[in-house]
């Protein structure tokens, strides 16, 4: 199999209470599960076989919607998994928390503005802190299992935070209550890990 399904990085219900195992064991196992099990299928004994999920996404434009769908959601929720855990929340420091200030004036603001992001994308999506290719922050969001890395994007850069406002995400939890579910995440965000990915690590 060219990709295959990557392990929790911590227990199902780790980031418990902002969220509940359930909702992380279907999330993870069924949802994630399925998106790579359809990405592979979509691209057996195709030259995509060989290629990183990465190189899928930077060139999505040339791929079937089953690649772009499920390639986008297998590339999104391995990102996803390990912005989070446990023991996390609070506020980025060091180069990460000075980038977000000369990006967004301050840390509440860029909250503010990240999370507008989020409950402002219609239907299913993701919201994304990203660095440009100039190395400037700027969040943005897109439908679906797209991403900023694709290039039919419509802002681009590399993710180096995003937060899935699928309802398959929350539901259980939050039902119809995605702002709440979004004011719980911070709380689990793991800010070493975006500032990992923020210095290219």
């Amino acid at each position: 199999m060219a990709f295959t399904l990557p392990a929790l990085p911590y227990a199902s219900n780790a980031l418990e209470p902002h969220i509940d195992s359930r909702t992380m064991e279907i999330h993870h196992g069924k949802h994630h599960n399925a998106y790579v099990t359809n990405l592979n299928n979509a691209v057996a004994g195709k030259p995509e076989e060989g290629m990183s999920i990465e190189d899928i996404c930077r060139n999505i434009s040339k791929q079937p919607a089953a690649v772009r769908n499920n390639g986008g959601g297998h590339y999104n929720h391995s990102l996803f998994w390990t912005i989070m855990g446990p023991n996390a929340g609070g506020a980025p420091s060091g180069a990460l928390g000075d980038a977000i200030n000369a990006a967004f004036t301050s840390f509440d603001e860029f909250k503010t503005k990240f999370a507008a992001a989020g409950t402002g994308r219609f239907g299913s999506g993701w919201a994304w802190l990203i660095k440009d290719s100039g190395g400037k922050l700027a969040i943005t969001s897109t439908a679906n299992q797209d991403n900023p890395l694709m290039d039919v994007a419509e802002v681009k850069g590399t993710p180096i935070l995003g937060l899935d406002v699928w309802e398959h995400a929350y539901y259980l939890n939050y039902q119809n209550r995605r702002p709440d579910y979004i004011t719980a995440w911070w709380n689990v965000v793991n800010w070493n890990e975006v500032a990992r990915r923020f210095a290219g690590k």
